[in-house]
């Protein structure tokens, strides 16, 4: 079978190309830019081009048919792959329904790892354990990670680790065996207009799945109807766990708890302890300068309240995501910050935005904030990488957060003062 991916550099489209590429079938793909996934796909020998004007699909196409054209959230209507595609009867499908076609087809047990934050950790931290304990895995990650592929398929497993997101709601075509739900905070106003309305998604979610691990401090009471779900609680909580973060140890618990529930009943403390952890999530990438994904005021929280774990005093460089998501976010943004000395705070990344929706600048988006006074608005320019550079020269833990621009700037600056 001959599967051609749109987008094959995203998060979600490049660990499904490896691992259909492991489970024997032939793929190809393209995308806009040069990436870290898309490199790690080339290095497997994928075909991959940089560039999506259709020319590349037509010449695959004319040398061989093509049976699946996977494509993302983001390609727009009028996208020239996807048109193509459809002129030239490809069968069209977005990332879920392959991933569902192959778990069926290689009769895997399906682990989701759902939630409104931590999926990737906790996807990554299961993988981790399991790899760990010699337990054969097939697994995707929405990131790249320093202990294997994004994606695999492995022919001697019995189960299938997947970071299952509710964006798109994605997470509704499957019906896992087990479920984690990290949490439940609502998100993604572009898929889900209503707090109900996400809500009710996850509990569609819980009610397909034939087991449910999650908190009962994260909206549980949507479960409470669901014989399937146990409801952990706080005192639950392995504290005793050496991983920095009250998040990662409350994602940690969940992933002992999935352990126990395939009946494996080893000790994982120290397997846990030694976690090396997945890129973008409070991500080291030099001497006091790391890197996280989170754009949510729960998740910047929580990961200030890791970074102080690490170092008594944290500079924070923040790119808020998408203007559709801070219309609906600004007013949470209060006391989140506190545990930040100081914030340069960044224009908003645009993302498949409404054009009817005026773009909030950052003056409007920190009105609330209860350290309003630490923050100073920047740009990404010399003046705010020499204040970085500054702030960790004076010993000061610098923590760049957002699911834009901000994580290849850092590393292009760090790159030109290599070579310099």
């Amino acid at each position: 079978m001959n599967i051609y991916f749109s987008g094959i550099g995203g998060v979600g489209i490049g660990p499904l190309a490896e691992v259909a590429h492991d489970a024997g079938y032939d793929v190809v793909g393209s995308d806009l830019e040069e990436s870290l996934v898309t490199k790690e796909l080339q290095k497997k020998g994928i075909a991959v081009n940089i560039g999506q004007d259709g020319s590349f699909l037509q010449s695959r196409f004319d040398e061989q048919p093509i049976d699946w054209f996977i494509y993302t959230s983001a390609l727009k209507p009028d996208h020239p792959e996807l048109v193509l595609a459809r002129q030239l009867g490809i069968r069209v499908a977005k990332r879920d329904e392959l991933l569902a076609y192959i778990i069926a087809d290689k009769k895997l047990k399906l682990i989701a790892v759902a939630g409104t934050h931590g999926k990737t950790t906790t996807t990554g931290l299961l993988v981790w354990v399991l790899q760990q304990l010699n337990i054969p895995i097939s697994y995707s990650i929405g990131t790249t990670v320093s202990f294997g592929p994004s994606g695999k398929f492995d022919p001697a497993s019995q189960y299938f680790v997947y970071e299952c997101d509710e964006f798109d709601r994605n997470f509704l075509n499957f019906k896992p065996t087990l479920s984690i739900i990290t949490s439940v905070d609502y998100d993604h106003p572009d898929t889900y207009p209503t707090e109900n309305e996400y809500l009710q998604a996850f509990h569609q979610f819980a009610a397909g799945s034939e087991q449910v691990i999650a908190w009962d401090d994260q909206h549980g009471e949507i479960f409470e109807d669901l014989y399937q779900v146990s409801l952990l609680h706080q005192l639950d909580i392995n504290t005793s766990l050496s991983i920095a973060g009250y998040h990662n140890r409350r994602n940690a618990t969940l992933v002992q708890e999935a352990i126990k529930r395939l009946g494996l009943l080893e000790k994982t403390d120290d397997i846990i302890a030694h976690f090396p952890g997945t890129d973008r999530r409070n991500e080291k990438l030099a001497d006091n300068l790391y890197s996280d994904y989170g754009h949510h005021p729960v998740e910047i929280a929580a990961t200030l309240q890791l970074a102080r774990e690490l170092s008594d005093h944290v500079v924070l460089v923040y790119q808020p995501h998408q203007n559709i998501r801070q219309h609906e976010i600004r007013d949470q943004y209060t006391n989140q910050f506190e545990l930040a000395e100081k914030i340069y705070w960044l224009p908003t990344y645009l993302s498949r935005e409404d054009p009817n929706l005026p773009i909030l600048t950052p003056a409007e988006l920190i009105q609330n904030i209860t350290n309003k006074e630490s923050i100073q608005i920047a740009e990404f320019n010399d003046e705010l990488w020499n204040n970085i550079q500054t702030a960790r020269s004076a010993g000061k833990l610098v923590l760049g957060m957002g699911a834009g621009k901000i994580d290849g700037w850092l590393r292009e600056q760090l790159a030109k003062d290599s070579s310099s």
